[in-house]
Order: C-alpha cells, then structure tokens, then sequence
C-alpha cells in the first residue's frame, strides 16, 4: 500500500461519525447493515449518513453491493488490515537490539 492510500484511509476515518459507522459495520460482520439498520445503530440523520457512507466508499473502507433495490453496507476488511498492516509493517524498526 502507498502512503497516499493510506492517508486517504486514515483521513476517512478521522472523523468521529464516520468511525462509528466503520465500527457499526465491522461489528455486524459479513451480513453488513442497511442503510436505516446504520442509522438506528448511530442515530446520524439519513443525508449526513449518505454523505458519510459515500467517504467511506471512496476511500474503500466500506463495500456496498446491491441487491434488488436494496444496499447493504459491508466493512471492507481486506483494506482495513492492509491500513493495520501499513501502520505496523516498521513497528519497532529503530529500536536498537539489545544483547
């Protein structure tokens, strides 16, 4: 991952709404949430919860696939762990090895 993915990932979540909408998502798993289950869930009003769901998308933290006329919100898990990844991949680099 470049540091201009990343950036855009962490920037998606540096907002206090939008990570609880990514945590709402993560906690409901694979089944994912509807937009009205994510809005019961956090109490965001439906045009703030659009404009937050169409962050998250943007920067691939969440999938949205449609089924009919429904859309169902999933946390797009394979990008948060490279975003975990990215962060730690130098962990404790620098540290000087003791003997």
């Amino acid at each position: 991952m470049d540091r201009v993915t990343a950036a855009q990932g962490f920037s998606a979540m540096g907002s206090e709404s939008r990570l609880e909408v990514l945590q709402s998502l993560v906690r409901a798993g694979d089944n994912g949430l509807l937009v009205g289950d994510i809005q019961q869930r956090t109490g965001i009003p439906g045009s703030t919860l659009a404009h937050h769901l169409k962050f998250l998308t943007s920067a691939d933290l969440i999938v949205q696939n449609r089924q009919g006329r429904t859309i169902i919100n999933q946390a797009n898990y394979q990008h948060l762990q490279a975003l975990a990844a990215f962060i730690l991949e130098e962990c404790c680099a620098d540290q000087e090895i003791e003997t």
